[in-house]
């Protein structure tokens, strides 16, 4: 597996999700992380070494690396967002590769939905095309808490300083009218392997680090809510041996918020009050438990808890409402979503019935224009809609909080999953 040198210390993990357009160079971008950080398997790089050198090329063509998915996609094998996984020293990462096509917007949004970064690629020779604005607008609404612009293949500009800053001045416009909390703008040429791994001599004019030594070093300890605690109830866990019989544990993935033992706590939607016997891990009990931590919590009094439910502390509390305003991006080829219409929704480890009560508008999310005619949201369209829910959801607003602020809407009759919302209001 190369000689990646990974320290004992636990390193902190950064997903990231890739988005460019047909041709940017995403796969030879990826393939330069993973070559030159020795993240390959020797016999992986002697097949692409093999290949190359076959066609006659005089560089080791580095997109062949994740292009072996693209054959298997074109078949229409469901490979929709591909993962790889790399390390260095400092960080582990999970790379969620999303395929640039506008008919792709779906995936895009399943791989941004859990990224700490969002990677956005241009072709310094095309500059900001429809789907660079595409890109950043869908990582804005998702509020991916930082976002690199990649402006590649700078070696066929002649690494040239006017180009990059008019891309960057461009963008950096455009960014402005989204919600980009952090915006890092790099050239690299990922052929020639520029500013990707190591600065490089070929731009002395960028004052900036390279891709990897940023991803390295960006700070996402504190994107993550460490204020509201919100615990969903996954299982129920009561052993049915005898010396154990009175123990009741809830097991589940911290969604936010740091739980110690003796802290209040109240069950939601029942509204009673306890406090925290214990919290353990598959290693033994702990000390505090936050995102995003699986654990089992152990309560002090004997409460009537089950999966669905939701531990808050008593003064800090998720809106519980049947009435929600969201934005959603429809995944359905078949069958549009319409008013009127019933789904199931899936939102933590809660699921209910839903039924679609309006749909404000449809988003143009190139322009950014609300068409307040629409009747329906396709496949890949974005819009404002309410929803009724038959049993309260127990939620925070998207901005406030990406776990309690997300669903998956559910096609009751086929089971398959048909859109993806973000909660804009639950008041």
């Amino acid at each position: 597996m190369g000689d990646v040198a990974v320290s004992a210390e636990p390193t902190e993990l950064l997903r990231f999700a890739t988005a460019g357009s047909v041709d940017d160079g995403k796969s030879t971008l990826i393939g330069r992380l993973l070559y030159d950080t020795k993240t390959l398997f020797d016999d992986q790089l002697a097949a692409v070494e093999a290949v190359s050198s076959a066609r006659g090329d005089d560089y080791t063509d580095l997109a062949l690396l994740t292009d072996g998915l693209r054959a298997e996609r074109e078949q229409g094998i469901t490979i929709d967002v591909a993962y790889r996984y790399f390390a260095t020293p400092r960080r582990k990462f999970i790379i969620a590769d999303t395929p640039g096509h506008i008919q792709y917007t779906r995936n895009m949004v399943t791989g941004a939905s859990t990224a700490d970064l969002a990677l956005i690629l241009v072709d310094a020779r095309k500059g900001l095309v429809e789907q660079s604005r595409r890109h950043a607008f869908l990582c804005s609404l998702l509020r991916v808490p930082h976002m690199v612009l990649c402006v590649n293949k700078m070696d066929l500009v002649d690494y040239s300083q006017e180009v990059f800053e008019e891309i960057a001045a461009e963008f950096t416009a455009f960014a402005t009218k989204l919600d980009v909390p952090d915006l890092t703008i790099i050239p690299v040429s990922a052929l020639r392997g520029d500013n990707v791994v190591d600065r490089s001599p070929n731009m002395p004019w960028f004052a900036g680090s390279s891709l990897l030594h940023h991803l390295e070093r960006v700070h996402i300890a504190s994107d993550r809510n460490l204020v509201d605690v919100r615990f969903p109830v996954q299982y129920v866990i009561r052993p049915q041996s005898n010396q154990h019989r009175d123990y009741r544990g809830y097991a589940g993935q911290v969604a936010s918020g740091v739980m110690k033992p003796g802290d209040e706590v109240m069950v939601l939607p029942s509204g009673f009050t306890t406090r925290i016997a214990s919290i353990s891990t598959a290693d033994g009990e702990v000390a505090e438990a936050y995102p995003p931590m699986s654990v089992t919590v152990r309560l002090e009094d004997e409460l009537d808890v089950s999966r669905g439910d939701l531990i808050c502390r008593p003064n800090n509390r998720p809106e519980t409402s049947q009435d929600i305003e969201a934005m959603i991006c429809w995944m359905d080829e078949k069958t549009p979503l319409q008013r009127g219409r019933k789904y199931a929704i899936k939102h933590t480890t809660r699921t209910a019935r839903t039924i679609v009560k309006d749909l404000h508008y449809r988003l143009d999310i190139n322009t950014l224009h609300r068409d307040e005619a629409a009747d329906g949201l396709a496949l890949n369209e974005i819009g404002r809609v309410k929803l009724r829910t038959t049993v309260p959801l127990l939620c925070d607003e998207y901005r406030r909080n990406r776990e309690t602020g997300g669903f998956i809407v559910i096609d009751e009759g086929t089971n398959r999953t048909v859109g993806a919302g973000i909660i804009v209001d639950a008041g």
